[in-house]
């Protein structure tokens, strides 16, 4: 029979389990231990240190482990499906903020599965407390333009435009005159990362978020722009749009990325010039 323990799902398989010590050793929490005989057991009064971060899951040779209800065998395999160094290298630097899209909708399946995906970042302490506010429709992302746009002329009427933020002056009459969209360069969508305050880390968890689903949207060729213009309308003098979007009052909004697909795709990387590195005597 299994080991099973109710409170984390704890499961090792004694037909699969060989004792290799492996996930003990990983364990960050250090609840996992070898008994004298049988397979690798929980640490049952030590079980509420547990991270939930699925270790011993992941480090198991023989996926002889199931945690928190997670069957090891509905993971994907690491071995021969890792990207190469080189690919690795051209998709970070290739990697390129884009400011010219075409008019049309991504498929909604391809939108709930960047996300599914890019919420596998981590987070401090494992929290896992990102959420995804989306605009997955061109044509609702244009009324929140209106009523964004709406938000910074009333702010420049009351002078509640910060010094800094003075070229928000003319965004919106480029765009009633020209039909610029400075805000949002014009794609079809629109995300917001926001994370609860009394979280370890709001604020990074969310931006290191946006880092994986702007690296994973690469792969599929959407293209993606990080948008501190539309952050700081959000955040600085249109405050009310947090309630448009429905975001909670209680969220640290993180940051904002537009994206879709590129109106002119990139053909190479560019050439920056090297790091500057600190290096510690």
């Amino acid at each position: 029979m299994e080991t099973t323990l109710p409170d984390l799902a704890f499961a090792a398989d004694p037909a699969l389990c060989n004792r290799c010590g492996r996930c003990v050793a990983d364990c960050p929490a250090k609840i996992l231990a070898l008994p004298s005989e049988g397979p690798v057991e929980l640490i049952l009064e030590k079980s509420g240190k547990c991270y939930q971060c699925q270790h011993c899951l992941a480090i198991c040779p023989h996926g002889a482990i199931s945690i928190l209800g997670r069957d090891p065998r509905e993971s994907l395999p690491l071995a021969g499906n890792l990207p190469s160094a080189r690919s690795m290298e051209v998709l970070v630097r290739g990697r390129r903020s884009t400011r010219s899209y075409k008019q049309e909708n991504l498929p909604a399946k391809q939108i709930r599965e960047l996300l599914e995906i890019a919420n596998a970042s981590p987070t401090g302490a494992n929290r896992r407390s990102v959420r995804w506010t989306v605009i997955d429709d061109r044509a609702k992302l244009d009324g929140f333009r209106e009523k964004l746009l709406d938000g910074i002329e009333k702010a420049i009427a009351k002078q509640a435009l910060p010094p800094e933020r003075e070229t928000f002056a003319s965004f919106p009459r480029l765009w009633k005159e020209q039909k610029v969209d400075i805000l949002f360069r014009g794609a079809p969508h629109f995300v917001v990362t926001s994370v609860p305050r009394n979280a370890r880390t709001p604020q990074v968890d969310g931006i290191i978020a946006l880092s994986y689903f702007e690296l994973l949207a690469q792969t599929r060729g959407i293209a993606t722009v990080w948008d501190g213009l539309a952050y700081w309308a959000i955040t600085e003098f249109v405050p009310e749009a947090r309630h448009w979007l429905g975001i909670p009052e209680d969220d640290v909004i993180c940051y904002c990325m537009a994206f879709g697909l590129p109106k002119i795709p990139f053909q190479r990387t560019v050439q920056h010039t090297p790091p500057e590195v600190n290096w510690v005597r």
